[in-house]
């Protein structure tokens, strides 16, 4: 039988012999069967917020193993629903993205009010539903980015939903009541019974330089995510960095040597692990994008990100575009791709 780890382009393949020496592996709260047992008894979410979170540990194909693969259909906002389902037509129809989630044997979907709305009744027993409760919708024009809130925690509990997302734009002049806002769902849906899963995102023009995207730098994203669980986020959803030294080179926030000299080098499994230390040393699982979709070569492309996300001791992908942007079956391939670099014992720990 072929295994996922046949035939790796030469750069993935590198990735496997990594050492990291930055924030060693043994210092980390890393993922597994006991998990919610060592990271989240000891504080102070209720039995029904645990319930729920091991409904999400406990679905799909990775089921009991720590990690999480999750897909994601808030796209037809975020991007236009034209240019998220244009590809493949038959996702205007959310039904499909739920489907899919289905037999790609995802731990859970996070989805939108409306598409939850159409489908709770038949999916909610199926699958963890996560929803997404604030949206930067796109028909503003001139464009604005900013997350605004769809709808209440309340709303989604009453459909059954298992956890609610959400999206703080950290650095744009609407964070901090983007922060206010968010806390106080989080607040509400741990009173609730619900995990709480934050996209920890970066959004100011002047984090893009005509050399650089420090959107996707380690220190930036990092002190994202460190703002994320500081405000009560179950799980940090991120991007992967590609880059480090923003407060640095930009000239804001504050920093110290070891930041860039020791804590991280250019390697992107020690960049991602200064992510996942910020999530309290992985105390708060860390799930990286998956990413855009660029055609051929992205089933690839999402077997690299999930092995470094894996060995920095992050806690598994949420991968939409590259999944449902192509046939049903090849995205169903694509996604258990994903989970069988999560399930392969011989990925381990940097």
């Amino acid at each position: 039988m072929a295994s996922i780890l046949d035939n790796l382009p030469p750069d993935t393949a590198a990735l496997l012999d990594h050492q990291c020496r930055t924030f060693p592996k043994e210092q980390l709260h890393a993922p597994g069967p006991d998990f919610l047992d060592r990271c989240f008894v000891p504080g102070n979410r209720t039995p029904q917020v645990l319930r729920s979170l091991g409904q999400l540990y406990t679905h799909g194909r990775l089921s009991g193993t720590g990690y999480l693969s999750i897909l994601p259909v808030d796209q037809g906002i975020e991007h236009t629903a034209g240019a998220s389902f244009g590809p493949n037509p038959m996702y205007f129809d959310p039904e499909n993205i739920i489907r899919l989630a289905v037999e790609g044997g995802c731990n859970a979907v996070a989805t939108t009010f409306g598409t939850f709305g159409t489908v709770a009744r038949r999916y909610a027993h199926r699958i963890p539903f996560l929803v997404k409760i604030n949206h930067n919708e796109l028909l503003t024009y001139p464009t604005k980015y900013d997350q605004i809130l769809f709808g209440s925690v309340e709303e989604a509990w009453n459909l059954g939903a298992t956890a609610v997302g959400a999206t703080i734009y950290f650095g744009s002049e609407e964070s901090s009541r983007q922060i206010q806002e968010v806390s106080a769902a989080f607040e509400r849906a741990h009173e609730l019974g619900m995990a709480t899963v934050l996209w920890c995102y970066l959004r100011n023009n002047a984090f893009k330089t005509t050399d650089q995207d420090y959107h996707l730098a380690a220190d930036l994203t990092g002190q994202a995510n460190h703002l994320g669980v500081t405000i009560g986020a179950d799980i940090i959803k991120q991007k992967l960095p590609e880059t480090n030294g923003g407060f640095a080179t930009l000239k804001f926030g504050k920093t110290h040597p070891a930041m860039y000299e020791q804590l991280a080098t250019s390697n992107p499994i020690d960049l991602t692990r200064y992510q996942v230390a910020s999530c309290y040393m992985g105390r708060i699982g860390l799930i990286n994008s998956g990413g855009e979709s660029l055609g051929a070569g992205d089933r690839e492309a999402a077997i690299r990100t999930a092995i470094i996300n894996k060995r920095a001791g992050g806690q598994g992908l949420i991968s939409g575009r590259k999944a449902f942007q192509r046939p049903f079956k090849e995205g169903v391939d694509l996604l258990h791709a994903i989970q069988d670099v999560y399930l392969d014992e011989r990925i381990t720990l940097a």
